[in-house]
């Protein structure tokens, strides 16, 4: 193992250790060479060195941890959460774009639906793909090239002359879009362990901020600009994080698994500045891994059961959070569920019939997604409680039982407080998903993680119309049916989680999470957390 430290300064017995880095530059032996072969001016790797430079070293993992949180951290929060304001204005675009163009370019049913579905479609076929990149090439990188791809086609969608037009450049915004959850990635990455589910959850509340603006911008322009306008100006978040993503900071934990200690101990040096806390003594350990953004790493003994159980989870979760908020237009349209189960929601006379959206309409939608909110601090109160895992299988459990009073004949009163509830729990399910996912892989998957569950999402997302508006007009027992199965499948499958991330750092390397998970097996035999030499 060649072990160098770079600009170590001597001070008598003891190493000033600004901007010094321990390197593990692969195996071999140093000992059959003399101490001239093997050190230069900024190199220290000499066998009577190792004892004495070993008693201080630390990892990015504890100097996070010793910065803690402060004013860098809220910055990041800020600019991260305008990719998440961004996602969740093309979402509800989504429901607003789609009436207005069906009456004025006279769309058939179908050809609404595909507006909706190819912005799915995209997403799901990007989302492993940013999460590739970002484990490749760092996640600073990855979000920064989704979200100037998302703004110039979500810009050029504005200009769109016909139909084709639209169809292709949303679907590639949709592919732009789908690199949003890696600014979770980027953000868990900065967090010590005690705020990280706290601040998570928290900017998760820029979706719903911007789930909220979107609404009132379409109140405010579409009655006088039209959609066009609104198009353009529902980039405004993600013209804001590109006028300001030069001072995004790379992931200090990227920058040690590709060996640029040097810039990880800028960076944190920068956060421990801005926080006004000081790093901790010692040497920056690093050790660099080629093998960083595969496929088949998420799918190894070790983590095939955890990926496979999420995939679903994340498929539920946006199965379930999108099929509630379609549901609840065709319910609010039917007036109650006994208008709908005794035949008085059918198809229109003709498919080109225009209903354009009115104030009311906006007014149904601004409630719904003010609903999210007391979804949102209910889980915050519960998730470092009960941990990860039960207050994921705790959402799923209660958004089932929420929505079994619809299967009765209700009224408009009662139909809109339990899918409130119900969209409440769901969201929050969402948001500890969220949570719990950057946590539980290591630092050369965690990107890739992030973006096979974000696009197993998408999937979810993209299949549920066909349940709550072509099966819902069938039949509202079996729609409702296949939502409460799946969540309570999926409660279950959060219980099987054998991970609870709870209380844990992140970690550096798989093989980090395998010395640790044996040591948590056998307390009689303990592993260290750092590198070993």
């Amino acid at each position: 193992m060649h072990v160098s430290v770079r600009h170590v300064e001597l001070r008598g017995d003891a190493i000033s250790t600004k901007l010094s880095v321990v390197s593990l530059q692969g195996e071999g032996d140093i000992m059959g060479r003399s101490d001239e072969d093997q050190c230069t001016e900024y190199e220290i790797c000499t066998t009577a060195s190792l004892s004495f430079l070993f008693t201080a070293t630390f990892t990015v993992e504890e100097a996070v941890e010793a910065i803690g949180f402060g004013r860098f951290q809220t910055k990041l929060s800020i600019l991260t959460g305008l990719s998440w304001m961004a996602d969740a204005m093309e979402m509800m675009l989504i429901s607003i774009l789609a009436p207005e163009l069906h009456c004025e370019w006279r769309l058939s049913s179908f050809q609404v639906a595909c507006i909706t579905s190819v912005v799915f479609i995209g997403m799901f076929f990007s989302a492993y793909l940013w999460g590739n990149v970002s484990d490749k090439y760092g996640r600073k990188f990855g979000l920064t090239v989704c979200m100037v791809w998302t703004l110039y086609y979500g810009l050029l969608s504005a200009f769109a002359p016909v139909y084709g037009w639209i169809l292709v450049l949303r679907g590639l915004v949709g592919f732009g879009i789908g690199g949003a959850p890696q600014s979770v990635t980027l953000y868990s990455e900065f967090l010590p362990t005690k705020a990280r589910a706290t601040c998570i959850m928290l900017i998760e509340i820029f979706w719903a901020l911007g789930a909220v603006f979107e609404v009132l911008l379409a109140m405010l322009i579409m009655p006088t600009l039209g959609w066009r306008w609104l198009l353009g100006l529902s980039t405004l978040p993600m013209l804001l994080f590109v006028g300001f993503c030069f001072w995004l900071p790379e992931s200090a934990r990227f920058d040690v698994l590709i060996g640029n200690g040097h810039s990880a101990v800028a960076t944190l040096q920068r956060i421990a500045a801005d926080n006004g806390k000081a790093m901790p003594k010692g040497i920056l350990t690093a050790k660099r891994q080629e093998a960083r953004g595969r496929i088949r790493d998420l799918l190894n003994t070790q983590y095939r059961r955890t990926t496979l159980l999420l995939w679903f989870i994340w498929f539920a979760n946006s199965f379930s959070y999108y099929g509630i908020v379609l549901l609840t237009t065709e319910l609010f349209q039917a007036g109650d569920i006994c208008g709908v189960t005794q035949g008085a929601k059918t198809e229109p006379s003709c498919s080109l019939e225009c209903n354009y959206l009115t104030r009311a309409d906006y007014k149904d939608l601004l409630w719904t997604t003010l609903a999210e909110f007391p979804g949102l601090f209910i889980t915050l109160l519960v998730v470092d409680r009960l941990g990860r895992k039960k207050s994921m299988t705790l959402c799923f459990v209660l958004f089932s039982l929420s929505i079994l009073p619809l299967y009765a004949c209700i009224g408009r009163m009662a139909l809109t407080i339990f899918i409130f509830i119900a969209r409440g729990f769901i969201s929050g399910g969402y948001q500890v998903a969220f949570v719990y996912t950057p946590e539980v892989f290591p630092t050369e998957t965690r990107a890739l993680g992030m973006g096979t569950c974000s696009g197993i999402g998408r999937f979810g997302a993209l299949l549920t119309p066909f349940l709550a508006q072509v099966l819902f007009r069938k039949s509202v027992y079996a729609t409702l049916s296949v939502y409460c199965g799946c969540c309570l499948l999926a409660a279950v499958a959060s219980m099987c989680l054998p991970i609870e991330t709870s209380g844990r750092g992140l970690q550096e390397s798989s093989h980090l999470t395998q010395q640790q998970t044996m040591a948590d097996a056998n307390p009689q035999n303990p592993s260290s957390d750092g590198p070993a030499v």
